[in-house]
């Protein structure tokens, strides 16, 4: 049998850290900025974590 291969699209939009947590950048940032006030903005600017239910979904993806 051959070689899992890991989704090209799920290991460019999440990484894995140190403690195997998954972080991953928010959406809606990059265009429609103007409606959103600046509070918003802010935080869609910072990573976040998934929750260690979806984190076992996204391993599987990226085959590790």
């Amino acid at each position: 049998m051959p070689k899992m291969k890991s989704k090209r699209s799920a290991k460019k939009r999440f990484k894995i850290t140190g403690k195997s947590k998954i972080k991953f950048y928010h959406a809606f940032h990059s265009h429609l900025a103007g409606s959103k006030n600046a509070k918003k903005k802010r935080k869609l600017r910072r990573p976040s974590y998934m929750k260690k239910q979806d984190a076992k979904k996204i391993i599987k993806l990226l085959d590790v």
